[in-house]
């Protein structure tokens, strides 16, 4: 694994939560889901909080020392959740969400609809404190599932939220499958890379 980086602890996801919610702040797609700017901060880090686990219970949560970024990974072929289960997460989500569950809803279900179908490592989120950026920590979270996608062969597939953060991702190897406009928000460009040495 690339130095400095590491799994986080679930002890740690809390922090982690509160790091990621600083780094989208001022994303637009946050900021689609949660439009009041004087709550957003705070309702971010309750979101981090309860999608983090989800994901990580079939995937990965990379952080670095200091707990400043965090990039969120979700395991090719993750098992559906049962009823039960899944009825719980979304009663916890509606209290996180509230008067934003519909667009929600509606956002989930355009992302779903142009989800990459092949089993894959997903970057649901990356992202650094604004006063940490600059500094490589994106690169070397990104690098450390990215190695083992080359090793095991397998792609990797991420939404970015912003246009300006494209470049980045194609300099890790991924390529723009298409604009996707959220259902009255804003666009998104979900992104494929495939393993390097190879086709998957």
């Amino acid at each position: 694994m690339t130095a400095g980086v590491r799994e986080a602890l679930a002890s740690e996801r809390k922090a982690v939560a509160r790091a990621l919610s600083l780094a989208f702040e001022d994303d637009p797609v946050m900021a689609f889901l949660f439009p009041h700017a004087a709550s957003r901060r705070r309702r971010l880090a309750s979101f981090y909080a309860l999608v983090i686990p989800l994901l990580a219970a079939h995937g990965v949560v990379h952080t670095d020392a200091g707990l400043r970024a965090a990039a969120v990974w979700q395991a090719p072929s993750p098992p559906r959740p049962g009823r039960l289960a899944r009825r719980w997460i979304s009663l916890r989500m509606l209290l996180v969400l509230r008067g934003s569950a519909g667009r929600a809803a509606a956002m989930g279900a355009a992302l779903r609809s142009a989800h990459l179908r092949e089993p894959h490592w997903y970057l649901a989120v990356l992202g650094t404190e604004p006063s940490s950026q600059g500094q490589g920590l994106g690169s070397a979270l990104l690098a450390a599932t990215l190695e083992r996608c080359d090793r095991d062969r397998r792609l990797a597939y991420l939404e970015s939220s912003k246009w300006s953060n494209v470049p980045f991702y194609q300099r890790h190897g991924f390529e723009v499958v298409r604009e996707l406009t959220l259902p009255g928000g804003p666009p998104v460009w979900p992104m494929l890379r495939r393993p390097r040495g190879g086709r998957a």
